[in-house]
């Protein structure tokens, strides 16, 4: 865990290197991270995470949308949302300030921790005070993040979260085609009910069912005990840079370490927080303003948030044993795959889905033919890598766990169909509210 915790100074620490030459109007990353930190230390998980994002962009994206006629108000991507009008006089507030403030006035109403937040606000308004900004525009900016901040709030408690926790205890369906917790912790199954969350852009959970998972079979003659078997045999012949992709995928927000009678867990960063980090890398890279950045990161946001919402309503719907449950009883009971198996069902990969809706997003906004390396993985060790475009991003993401141990190919394959769909249907939703290409 010390580790952990001096890779996110060490991170910490470069960005800020990185950034010393940009203002606040340039860069909106460390209020983005400030995020992912709580949720890291939180251990949120995947889904959850996703929906903190969405929220905590909701609102500072509303500011700047009211202060450039350039950007369409949410309501018109986001169905029965209604934003909240901001009444201060335009020239008393800063609204990049305000925004600013806000994805981390946000994130501490609505995280469990967010209260870890006080301290990067703090900061950041230390930060204005040393380059000169008046202390009225300051306060004033503060208020109006505040006020948007408690209205994105209200908008959330209608989303169905708060009844998650009434639904009764999650038990594993009987019946050896099933999902049954995995070791070495056994953790409960995450998120059962949240098909139930209210999403972003698509109508509902189920709108993008994705075809058809190959028949549960124990004969070893069967498309199934193929698609185990190849997980099995592409693990023990495993090539050095599918280990390398593997890890840099990995993305579980808590894995356990046993050592004898001692488990010990380490956290880590979700697909969601990753993808956003993306969008931070990539915002610098095409030399994006401040509102094309927060429009760049929150439409990701958005998506992420429905890629999940569609992924989870099928994970729960057909219920599927991962890779190492079924290896394990039938074909070598020592088996161990190179990911530690996240606690939930296993078609399809959210990460295939999630990953290319994603992609799919920031191909709209930013183009095809961007490349980028990707640091978002620096803080655990593992060496950044390069991509050629979103969608080559996207498409080692899925791979990934097919080449980790915890995926079949099936469920890699039609989860990534299932996120090019999704994300297809966001992209044009986007296009009809008005957003047009950031880069030609």
């Amino acid at each position: 865990m010390k580790k952990i915790f001096f890779g996110i100074l060490f991170f910490c620490a470069a960005a800020n290197a990185q950034n010393a030459t940009r203002s606040f109007e340039e860069d909106i990353q460390p209020a983005v991270f400030s995020i992912s930190k709580v949720m890291m230390h939180d251990v949120t998980n995947p889904p959850a995470a996703s929906r903190f994002y969405a929220y905590c962009m909701i609102g500072a994206y509303e500011i700047v949308s009211q202060n450039n006629p350039s950007l369409v108000s949410l309501s018109k991507l986001i169905k029965n949302y209604t934003p909240y009008i901001i009444t201060a006089n335009k020239g008393e507030y800063n609204y990049k300030i305000a925004a600013a403030y806000c994805i981390m006035e946000t994130g501490k109403l609505i995280l469990p921790s967010g209260y870890m937040l006080q301290d990067d606000e703090d900061e950041f308004v230390k930060g204005l005070k040393r380059s000169n900004i008046p202390e009225n525009i300051i306060s004033q900016s503060m208020a109006v993040a505040q006020q948007v901040a408690a209205s994105v709030i209200q908008y959330s408690k209608g989303d169905n979260y708060n009844k998650l926790s009434t639904k009764l205890r999650y038990t594993p369906l009987k019946g050896d085609q099933y999902w049954f917790p995995t070791p070495p912790a056994y953790i409960e199954a995450v998120e059962p009910n949240w098909r139930i969350i209210r999403p972003m852009f698509i109508e509902s959970s189920d709108q993008f069912i994705p075809p058809a998972l190959t028949p549960f079979s124990k004969d070893s003659a069967s498309a199934f005990y193929k698609l185990a078997k190849e997980v099995y045999f592409q693990s023990i012949n495993q090539e050095q840079e599918h280990i390398n992709i593997a890890n840099f995928w990995d993305c579980n927000p808590f894995t356990v370490a046993t050592s004898g009678h001692m488990m010990i867990g380490f956290k880590k960063i979700t697909p969601g927080g990753h993808w956003m980090n993306i969008a931070s890398i990539a915002s610098k890279n095409a030399k994006l303003n401040f509102d094309n950045a927060i429009l760049v990161h929150t439409m990701v946001s958005l998506a992420l948030m429905d890629g999940f919402i569609s992924s989870w309503d099928e994970k729960y719907r057909s219920n599927r044993l991962r890779p190492e449950t079924y290896i394990n009883r039938y074909i070598d009971v020592k088996w161990v795959p190179v990911l530690q198996t996240p606690p939930f069902p296993e078609y399809t990969s959210a990460h295939s889905v999630i990953s290319n809706a994603a992609a799919a997003t920031l191909t709209y906004l930013l183009g095809d033919n961007f490349p980028f390396t990707d640091n978002s993985e620096i803080i655990y060790d593992i060496p950044p890598r390069n991509f050629k475009s979103f969608n080559a991003a996207a498409a080692e993401a899925a791979i990934s766990r097919l080449y980790g141990g915890i995926h079949y190919r099936d469920g890699v394959e039609n989860g990534t169909k299932e996120g090019q769909v999704l994300g297809a249907y966001i992209v044009q939703k986007i296009k009809a509210a008005g957003i047009k290409p950031l880069v030609n």
